[in-house]
């Protein structure tokens, strides 16, 4: 099909392979419709590439493109992906801004350093992908509404936001194997550019954004502290990972060239599954190794602070899985397609949504108003959903985080580790770094007493010297 496309990927069920060909010949470098996650409810994440403005699928081949964007389903909702998020050049010049003001010899003061950090415009696109994601995580698990998400090239956005709508949705991907499967389905075997985007290659296409994503994780897991099973240390290895030269799973730009190096294109760079990762017996090369294989470059003390202490297994039990589809789903009518764009629902009449305004019906509904507070609100919220969508609460295992003002914070165990005096007394879920803390807090306190002459110490003498002594 494509260099840039897994190997296996879903497609709807009786479709020839035929039709799939030209199907993804209307989309960007052939990257057509292909499901990420199927909700239990029965709707569907889909992701795909741009379509090619030089073919019309509505005079050509319009039924494959419809069944690979439709997939059975009668309401189906394009999500522009690229809409209120950055692109790909305002995300690098993002990341070297907030890599200068972190290095210890920045010349920024300290009363000009909270300013000039929001001056790098990170958190806000750290936030603009988390409430992004949490408008999709509604459409997908309350209303139970396929999604497409839609962008050019396929290879960064699109991977970033259905990462954290399955983060948001499903527990399982808050797991350990789980979220490195999750990495190695939608980033890894996708095709993201890797070595493109970390600047490897010397191309100018360069921008961090995987390493973006990784700061949205962990503000789930500061918002969400019982939902994850991996803790900060294993976001930070991961993070350090992305330029670990002895394996190929960040060190290519998609999963051909991958195969191209190793001499094999085994079903294994698709998925994460353990044990799955090592090389064969007599392969002399270390080719196969992947970056999962932490105890290859990681003590099992070090290993063991992977895992979070707090973390819940048994927290939401099945209560975020409907087993069948909800009775209120009223199907609406046949082939309903539309277009979701700063903050609007929009119908459209054609599968042409990069046409001008004859492709769009010029009523919109107003979808999702941003809430005042927190994202907790959504429930509360006036709609304005088409009425045949009907109405469900939110489920429960689905988190929703916030993304205003102080709620969106600087990920300091990560780029302030040049400055070991904001390090030491961050929290660490071992016994050698609690230690650290209290020695820490000691050291706080005595700089803290204020000193006082021996005179005034005899002048303010405690006067309940037994209840001191018992302190």
């Amino acid at each position: 099909m494509a260099g840039g496309l897994p190997r296996y990927f879903w497609v709807p069920n009786r479709t020839l392979d035929s039709e799939v060909r030209r199907a993804f010949g209307h989309f960007h470098q052939g990257r057509g419709p292909r499901l990420s996650w199927h909700h239990p409810g029965g709707s569907d994440l889909l992701r795909c590439g741009g379509f090619y403005t030089a073919s019309d699928p509505n005079k050509e081949d319009i039924r494959s493109v419809e069944s690979m964007l439709q997939a059975g389903h009668s309401d189906v909702v394009l999500v522009d992906t690229m809409d209120e998020l950055p692109s790909l050049a305002d995300v690098q010049l993002a990341h070297l801004r907030l890599r200068a003001l972190c290095l210890p010899d920045s010349s920024v003061s300290e009363d000009k350093w909270l300013s000039a950090l929001e001056g790098t415009r990170w958190l806000d696109y750290v936030r603009s992908c988390l409430r992004k994601a949490s408008d999709i995580s509604v459409l997908v698990t309350s209303r139970v509404r396929s999604v497409v998400l839609q962008e050019r090239g396929d290879r960064d956005f699109n991977g970033l936001l259905s990462s954290l709508v399955q983060l948001l949705s499903a527990p399982e991907a808050r797991t350990l194997l789980g979220f490195q499967s999750l990495v190695q389905r939608e980033w890894v075997a996708a095709g993201h550019p890797f070595l493109t985007r970390l600047g490897v290659t010397g191309v100018s296409e360069k921008a961090p954004v995987f390493l973006l994503f990784l700061d949205c994780v962990w503000q789930l897991l500061q918002q969400f502290p019982a939902e994850f099973e991996f803790s900060e240390f294993f976001l930070l290895a991961l993070h350090d990972s992305v330029r670990v030269p002895d394996t190929l799973t960040f060190l290519r730009d998609n999963p051909w060239e991958r195969g191209k190096q190793s001499g094999q294109f085994n079903s294994y760079t698709q998925v994460y599954t353990p044990g799955y990762s090592h090389p064969p017996a007599g392969n002399s090369i270390n080719s196969q190794l992947s970056v999962w294989d932490w105890d290859l470059r990681y003590s099992n003390e070090q290993i063991l602070q992977f895992h979070n202490p707090g973390y819940d297994p048994e927290h939401c039990q099945d209560s975020w899985l409907p087993r069948q589809q909800p009775s209120f789903m009223v199907r609406g009518p046949p082939s309903s397609v539309w277009l979701f764009s700063r903050g609007a629902l929009t119908a459209l009449n054609q599968l042409c949504p990069w046409r001008d305004s004859p492709c769009l019906l010029t009523v919109s509904s107003r979808w999702l108003p941003r809430p005042a507070i927190s994202s907790e609100s959504l429930a509360d919220q006036e709609w304005g959903l088409p009425s045949h969508w009907g109405a469900c609460p939110l489920p429960a295992g689905l988190l929703l985080p916030g993304y205003l003002g102080p709620q969106i914070r600087l990920w300091r165990r990560c780029y302030l580790r040049g400055r070991p005096e904001v390090q030491r007394g961050l929290s660490a879920p071992t016994i050698t770094g609690l230690q650290d803390e209290l020695s820490r807090l000691q050291e706080l306190i005595e700089k803290w007493t204020p000193r006082t002459s021996p005179e005034d110490r005899s002048q303010k003498r405690d006067p309940n010297p037994i209840l001191s002594q018992s302190c």
